[in-house]
């Protein structure tokens, strides 16, 4: 069987059952399941999908619970306590998250919202979490291209725009004048690349690239010009805002939309909005 991925998720099969739960198979004396995370007639030989990771004792234990975040990823949690070794945060877990105050940047409070990047202790084998997540990411060796969807991570703001994280992997820049709605630090988003630079720095804009964005976003026009009667009270003098507000894209995205389905004989434009044809 394939290893046990510690701080993940893992399918494994039921491979005998005690008062205080079920045994799974990990190929050894199996890792425990207790019976209140045990889903109701669970059977012997029975596969389930659970979190694995370490309890106080440092056993391997499983939980049906979901966790905020596994090995690798990069997330937003809240600390719940703190001591002279480090904070612990809120991993939606029994057991909470560890960050060693080494991996600190300032100094984590209590009740204080934190990106951080999960990962396997070489010492101990069990997970913990670092907040210094930049000096994990590298532009390097990309492996991404211009125009590939990506996952995107808010990471920083500025007066330029956003530093984006991309993919967990790799860092770029979501200009001010490409931002049309409101973004906060730990929002996960989706995005394309738009340029890779000679010095690898990355580009990046929200939604999706080319003629499948004008596509997804001229098929929610019409449906929303459907839902109301034939006609929208938006045009290309209305307010951004106003348009992002009601539509959830841009004007610039807005207008490129509408001006496709005009030209597919789909809209009329009048002199206060957009009119559906037939």
């Amino acid at each position: 069987m394939e290893p046990i991925q510690v701080g993940n998720y893992n399918t494994l099969k039921v491979s005998r059952k005690q008062e205080f739960g079920f045994y799974l198979n990990d190929g050894g004396e199996g890792i425990l399941l207790p019976k209140r995370f045990a889903p109701d007639r669970m059977r012997i030989g029975d596969e389930i999908t659970v979190f694995v990771y370490h309890d106080s004792e440092n056993r391997l234990i499983a939980t049906t619970q979901k966790a905020n975040a596994v090995v690798g990823e990069i997330a937003k949690m809240q600390v719940i306590s703190v001591t002279a070794h480090g904070a612990f945060l809120d991993w939606g877990l029994m057991k909470d998250l560890f960050v060693p105050t080494s991996k600190q940047v300032v100094g984590m409070r209590v009740g204080g919202w934190y990106l951080v990047k999960l990962y396997i202790d070489e010492v101990t084998g069990r997970v913990a979490a670092t907040e210094k997540v930049e000096s994990l990411m590298s532009n390097e060796a990309l492996t991404v291209k211009e125009m590939e969807l990506v996952d995107l991570l808010v990471y920083r703001h500025s007066e330029l725009g956003y530093t984006m994280i991309i993919n967990n992997r790799h860092i770029g820049m979501l200009h001010s004048n490409e931002v049309f709605k409101p973004l906060e630090i730990g929002d996960r988003v989706n995005g394309f690349i738009k340029k890779i630079r000679i010095d690898n720095k990355i580009d990046v804009v929200l939604g999706k690239p080319g003629f499948n964005k004008v596509e997804d976003e001229g098929e929610k026009i019409l449906r929303l010009l459907h839902e109301n009667n034939g006609y929208l009270p938006y045009h290309d003098k209305s307010d951004p805002t106003e348009i992002y507000s009601f539509f959830g894209m841009s004007k610039k995205a807005f207008k490129m939309t509408t001006g496709s389905l005009y030209k597919q004989q789909k809209i009329t434009f009048t002199q206060t909005g957009i009119k559906l044809n037939g």
